[in-house]
Parts: C-alpha cells; sequence; structure tokens
C-alpha cells in the first residue's frame, strides 16, 4: 500500500490536513487581534508594551462605544427580523410556477452579487437629504408633509442602514429558504391538504416549523455578515451624525487605524467574537434541537 493510499485512508490526519488552511487564515488574525488588545501598540511605531486591560476599561467607559454597541444590536436584530419575513414570503412565490421564473430569480441574486461599496454608494442617492427618490415618493403620494433627512437624524439614519443591510442579506436567505421548501416531505403536505389545511395553516402550523433548522442557518449567516459589516456604515454614514451610527466595525477602525490607535482598536474589534460565538452556539443548537424533534 503506498504513502499516498495510506494518508488517504486516515480520516484524522486527512482532517487536520484539510482544516489547516483554514485554521491559519483564520487562527492566525484572530490571535494577533487578541494579543493587540492587550498591548499599547500604535500605528506608525515598532513598540508593543503591555496593557493589561487597559483597553477594555477605556472602551467599557466610554459612551460612544456604548452606543456603538446598541447600535450593532439593534441593526443586527432589526435587519434579520426583516430578512426572515421577506425571504419567508419571497420564496414562497418563487416556488409557485409563473412566466418569467428565471429571470425573477436572476434578478433576486443581484444584491448579493453587487459589490457592497458600490450597492452603498446607490443608496447613498436613495436616502440623499434633497434628492432621496423615498422622500419624492412618499410626498407625491401624500404620506409625507415634512422632509425626512434619513442620512442626518440619528434615529432615521439607523433605519436606512437596516433596511441596506437587510436588502443585502435578503437574496440569499431567500436561496437558502427555497431549498429548504424543496426539501419538505412531500407526504407531510400532501396530508395537511387532505386534512383541509389553507395556506396560512399550512405556512404556520407545518412548513415554517419543518423550516426552523434551515432558517436558523440563514439567520446565522446574516448575523455574521451584518455585525461585522464595515461598509455599508461607512459609505452611507461614516458612523455620523456626532458618532450616534457607530457599529462596532466602523468604531474599531476609526480608533485602530484612522486614530493610529491599534490596542484600542483591536480591542472593539475583539469584543465582537464572545458576541458571535454565542450566537453560533445558540443557533445551531437551535437547529439541532428542531432537527432531533422532528425525527
Amino acid at each position: 500500500m503506498s504513502l499516498r493510499r495510506r494518508f488517504a485512508d486516515r480520516e484524522d490526519l486527512l482532517g487536520i490536513a484539510m482544516l489547516a488552511p483554514v485554521l491559519l487564515l483564520v487562527g492566525v488574525p484572530v490571535v494577533l487581534a487578541i494579543v493587540l488588545s492587550f498591548s499599547t501598540a500604535t500605528a506608525g511605531s515598532l513598540s508593543f508594551g503591555w496593557a493589561g486591560f487597559a483597553n477594555y476599561a477605556a472602551i467599557l467607559t466610554d459612551p460612544i462605544f456604548r452606543r456603538a454597541l446598541a447600535n450593532t444590536v439593534i441593526v443586527t436584530i432589526g435587519s434579520q427580523l426583516l430578512v426572515v419575513v421577506l425571504a419567508t414570503a419571497a420564496a414562497q412565490v418563487f416556488r409557485a410556477a409563473f412566466h418569467g421564473k428565471r429571470t425573477a430569480r436572476f434578478v433576486l441574486l443581484l444584491p448579493w452579487a453587487v459589490p457592497v461599496s458600490l450597492a452603498a454608494i446607490a443608496w447613498t442617492w436613495i436616502f440623499d437629504s434633497t434628492f432621496s427618490v423615498i422622500n419624492w415618493t412618499l410626498k407625491v403620494t401624500g404620506l409625507l408633509h415634512g422632509w425626512l433627512y434619513w442620512l442626518g437624524e440619528p434615529r432615521l439614519a439607523l433605519v436606512a442602514i437596516t433596511i441596506v443591510q437587510a436588502w443585502r442579506i435578503f437574496p440569499f436567505a431567500t436561496v437558502i429558504v427555497l431549498a429548504g421548501l424543496a426539501s419538505l416531505p412531500q407526504d407531510v403536505m400532501e396530508a395537511a391538504i387532505v386534512d383541509g389545511a389553507g395556506f396560512w395553516r399550512r405556512l404556520f402550523y407545518v412548513e415554517l416549523p419543518l423550516l426552523l433548522p434551515v432558517v436558523a442557518v440563514a439567520v446565522l449567516f446574516g448575523v455574521v455578515y451584518t455585525a461585522t459589516d464595515l461598509g455599508v456604515v461607512y459609505i452611507l454614514t461614516g458612523g455620523g451624525p456626532a458618532n450616534t451610527t457607530h457599529v462596532l466595525p466602523t468604531l474599531a477602525f476609526q480608533r485602530g487605524i484612522q486614530g493610529a490607535d491599534l490596542g484600542q482598536g483591536a480591542a472593539i474589534a475583539v469584543f465582537l467574537l464572545p458576541f458571535l460565538i454565542v450566537v453560533a452556539i445558540a443557533m445551531l443548537r437551535l437547529a439541532r434541537h428542531t432537527e432531533v424533534g422532528s425525527t
């Protein structure tokens, strides 16, 4: 038996070999960020002093950091609620047979394929203070009598950011939910129809419980993409007005790169890690529990 054959038959060695590149690409930057968060490192200097928990103590007492943390939670949860509702509705539409279905599916994937920077620049025009197409549409229909400064007011700016983040993740979640709908056992669906269950009863009592593991995976990906995204907030508002729309990635970039305080910037970025780990564990346990319960 050749050495190559023996290596291919060793599942433990083969697994380690296949995971090694991922561990290096992901693990090394994470470890470096954690080390930097306990240091006094600054941009443009090779000095590396040990700061202990000083960076974490500084950001925890910083009102801008607390605002950024709250904004991250609000935008992440708000966008994922929109994504779940819209993706479920869109998946129901796209599984039906209609003329132009393939074209419609292609158009659906465009937000996912468009680069984040280009998409965010387009949305700045949509939410522009003077030329906002949303404002003009609301005025023409008589639903708006004043003027909405979408990116100039903190609350409206957070709403705008949430909408853009949901728009970005919505196509990916729709594809996942659509695949889940296609994999539902047809005997269960036929039994529900025979029992006289209408569309809404089938949706809430049959389809959604069976789709819960799939939806959990879609939400998990959406949370990770949204909570770690820098481009949308940076292009739309830059963290303004007056640092009121910062999320943790943009604040980490402002402090660590623009402000040259690598230690504090790394501490802000690392603060996301336990949050994402908790969310990932919760979503994976939910998916596993529902799968076990359904079997």
